[in-house]
């Protein structure tokens, strides 16, 4: 049977490549950012996209696209993270984002649609599954009819090279559904390393764009960064800088190790933020060329096929990349979808 996706958040399509190349359909998309919209639209051009607000959207503006649509509904919902991440040092509790999951329930309980799929940042919470936020949500699945599964997971168990934690929510009204098993860990395949993913992309300098992609493109650096990763071993950092390139507030301090760092060939990625073509940002340096990643290697660090193409200014990509859901961890937990409208509708 079928499954339709209608992807809010959408972003630049991250959860929606995943499902798709599960062989589901993808409907609609629906975010505010013109810039990636931009990115969904062309990499999507079988699927309506909304560039909306959500808060000013009535539920109704769904109607055409889901009276057209035959088959089950999923309604994927990956609202905004910054709110709840722990890279976010200026919470606001105002802050309009944190009623995001929300308005994404306003559009459950209006139109039930068959599954829900939830996935965001863990959250600043010691358990971020008992916030009011996520109990709110929760408790109005459980009124609706919904059974639903959710887990703090993380990108690693799914074959994604990179330290990702995500907390995820899948959710059916035709009864009991879970989150797949890990497929990669102890006893299972071996972790993915960045070599896997990136290795063969052809060399660039830093400020430079590969002509024949326009996605392989490389942030600049000063002359002082470019001694400073110069100077950086594979997987490695500031520690073996000569004083001279060390930062003031370094000299003393252990702490944020990962910052000016390089990958690791043979290991899997840190986990890719916003920031994540600046050296200077995280653990964002090229294993063994002296630039940061490009961006086509961030994509490809997020499981984005090659042929994926991303729209905006290069600051505005990058951000895109780092806030998209992995499409191979998509893919791996829409199993949990497709098993369960395999087995509800064979009974």
């Amino acid at each position: 049977m079928t499954i339709n996706v209608f992807d809010f958040f959408s972003g630049c399509g991250g959860t929606s490549c995943g499902f798709r190349e599960a062989g589901m359909n993808i409907k609609l998309g629906l975010d505010v950012d013109s810039e990636a919209a931009n990115t969904y639209r062309f990499n999507f051009p079988e699927a309506t996209f909304l560039e909306k607000d959500i808060r000013t959207l009535p539920a109704e503006a769904l109607s055409s696209s889901i009276s057209q649509t035959e088959g089950r509904i999923l309604f994927s919902g990956c609202a905004p993270c910054q709110p709840f991440s722990k890279q976010n040092r200026h919470q606001n509790e105002n802050d309009p984002r944190l009623n995001l999951l929300g308005e994404f329930g306003r559009f459950i309980e209006h139109w039930l649609p068959d599954y829900v799929f939830v996935e965001n940042v863990p959250g600043m919470q010691k358990d971020c599954m008992k916030s009011e936020t996520f109990l709110t949500f929760t408790n109005l699945l459980n009124k609706l009819g919904y059974s639903f599964d959710a887990a703090i997971v993380q990108a690693l168990w799914f074959g994604v090279p990179q330290t990702r934690s995500r907390l995820v929510l899948v959710a059916s009204l035709h009864g009991e559904i879970k989150i797949p098993n890990a497929t990669h860990g102890n006893g299972l395949n071996p972790y993915t390393t960045v070599k896997e993913w990136i290795k063969d992309l052809p060399a660039l300098g830093a400020g430079q764009t590969d002509p024949s992609d326009n996605d392989h493109s490389a942030m600049n650096l000063s002359e002082l960064n470019l001694r400073r990763i110069q100077s950086t071993l594979e997987g490695g950092g500031r520690e073996t800088w000569p004083e001279e390139l060390l930062l003031k507030c370094h000299k003393n301090y252990s702490g944020h190790s990962d910052v000016y760092g390089r990958l690791a060939w043979d290991k899997p990625a840190s986990g890719l933020t916003t920031k994540c073509l600046s050296y200077s940002n995280g653990r964002f340096g090229h294993p063994s060329q002296p630039r940061g990643l490009s961006l086509r290697e961030a994509a490809s660090l997020q499981t984005f096929p090659r042929s994926y193409r991303f729209f905006g200014s290069l600051q505005s990509r990058a951000r895109q990349v780092g806030n998209a859901v992995p499409p191979l961890m998509a893919r791996s937990i829409s199993k949990a979808f497709i098993s369960d409208a395999a087995t509800s509708v064979s009974v």
